[in-house]
């Protein structure tokens, strides 16, 4: 019979993607067979599945950390927005629809029977499923007709582990002010707390652990050390992206404009993780810096908008200057739209239907269309001749006289755009940094030399992961306090 348990959080971004993630790993090196599942996420750094569907980036790394494959199961409702107040609704892996945010409110809980079915499809898959929560239990205003929190673990059957953050300040406070406003049934649910991002003696927090125990009733299953090694795993949400900074003043400096609705930038971990590589997240309002070797236009879940924001904030400038001194521009999927000459959105997708200006540096023509574009792909860069991977995740099609230039092969099909000189290029494969020869050959392009193995290099930091929650979360218990499902 399959186990469940679900870690929620206090608030938002204290670490419960990557505390899932630990003990995912630490539970398959005890040889279980074991799956991730979050029933509903927000985020535009999405995953292409095998199924042909897209789910939350965490959830593919959790499932890397189970030694699966990414299912759309494992995240069945996720939510990625494209303006202040409305998101595309991804149900299944699936495009749903668009809802605004008071809307979607109103109608979630008409999507609990696709959670609970995802659900129950991957318990019968595996050993123990942990499943993540999302934001806080505690947000008494969104507690009705909840499907991410209290109300799937209530609906399901799982019981719930706790977690603050010690760095926030205020972790007694968290916790016991979560039991405090929670519903009397969603509090016999938790089984347990713990609290993350620890630094330093862990025994100065005894004291706090032991009155967290003794004013909620709930036992401690541990205090987690900060895990310095985390900065090596793949960037889940977009408040992560300053840390993808590696600026140190020395190597190939590459400037990445963070446009509002960025998408899809886990085209820069591989990038972060080259010590010959000055990554640089540039904020906005903030100049594109003149040393720029490459500027790096990555992902965005709503193209036009951003295109908009570039000009507002003078990037567009920045990046003409810089193509006239002679510098490298790389557009992946809405940053090659952007470069082309126009961006024609004749059925409204991105707002009211029309056709605009982009920056005109690659002489190509996007026009988008409701059919999303969702796949794995493979190929190689034709310079070099080096294999590459990744997937496809977008609206539209771009075509024009730079197409004549491709600087990719893909299933065999000649893919992207380049300038004439080839200092401006773009294309729709996401993903293809990870590719360690392909991104050896790109930085030799830029003057310097690739040294990190990325793919190896996130599996290794999974492992440490894995071993660091052994030893700091109190496992035996979780296993304990997990109930039977499906």
């Amino acid at each position: 019979m399959t186990k469940a348990i679900m870690i929620m959080g206090t608030g938002s971004n204290v670490g419960k993607s990557m505390v899932v993630a630990g003990i995912l790993r630490a539970l398959r090196a005890r040889g279980l067979n074991v799956r991730p599942f979050k029933p509903q996420n927000m985020s535009n750094n999405a995953a292409v599945t095998e199924d042909g569907g897209e789910i939350g980036r965490a959830q593919a790394l959790q499932a890397r950390a189970c030694g699966v494959a990414p299912h759309t199961d494992m995240n069945p409702v996720l939510l990625k927005p494209q303006t202040a107040t409305g998101a595309q609704v991804i149900v299944q892996g699936k495009v749903a629809g668009h809802q605004e945010a008071r809307s979607f409110g109103q109608n979630k809980e008409n999507l609990m029977p696709a959670v609970l079915e995802s659900f129950h499809r991957l318990a019968s898959r595996c050993d123990v499923i942990v499943v993540e929560g999302a934001g806080s239990p505690a947000e008494t205003n969104l507690r009705a007709g909840d499907i991410a929190n209290m109300g799937f673990a209530r609906a399901a059957g799982v019981p719930v582990i706790l977690m603050g953050d010690i760095e926030r300040g205020g972790v007694i406070a968290q916790i016991v002010g979560s039991q405090a406003v929670m519903e009397a049934e969603d509090n016999a649910l938790v089984k347990g707390f713990c609290v993350n991002k620890f630094r330093g003696d862990r025994s100065l927090f005894d004291a706090g652990r032991d009155d967290i125990a003794a004013r909620t009733g709930w036992p401690s299953l541990g205090v987690l050390p900060w895990f310095d090694l985390a900065h090596r795993l793949p960037a889940e949400d977009v408040m992560d992206l300053p840390a993808r900074s590696t600026s140190g003043g020395s190597g190939c400096v590459i400037a990445v404009p963070q446009l509002p609705r960025i998408a899809n930038f886990d085209d820069l971990d591989p990038l972060a993780a080259e010590p010959s590589v000055d990554l640089r997240m540039i904020q906005r309002d903030t100049p594109i810096p003149a040393e720029a070797d490459l500027i790096l236009l990555v992902g965005s879940k709503s193209t036009i908008a951003d295109l908009a924001a570039l000009r507002e904030t003078g990037w567009d400038i920045d990046i003409a200057a810089h193509i006239r001194r002679g510098g490298h521009v790389l557009g992946l999927c809405g940053g090659y739209q952007m470069l082309g000459k126009t961006i024609s959105d004749p059925a409204g997708i991105e707002g009211d239907a029309g056709t605009v200006e982009g920056l005109g540096h690659l002489d190509v023509h996007t026009v988008l269309a409701p059919l999303k574009h969702l796949s794995l792909r493979a190929g190689q860069h034709i310079a070099s001749g080096t294999a590459l991977s990744g997937y496809e995740i977008h609206l539209g099609e771009t075509t024009g006289a730079d197409c004549a230039n491709p600087w990719l092969r893909i299933d065999g099909v000649d893919e992207g755009a380049a300038s004439r000189d080839g200092r401006v290029q773009g294309c729709y494969l996401h993903g293809l940094f990870a590719s360690d020869s392909f991104r050896a050959a790109f930085l030799e392009r830029l003057g310097t030399t690739s040294s990190a193995i990325f793919e190896d290099q996130v599996d290794e930091t999974l492992d440490a992961l894995g071993e660091h929650m052994e030893a700091y979360f109190d496992i035996d218990t979780l296993l304990n306090v997990a109930a039977e499902v499906g």
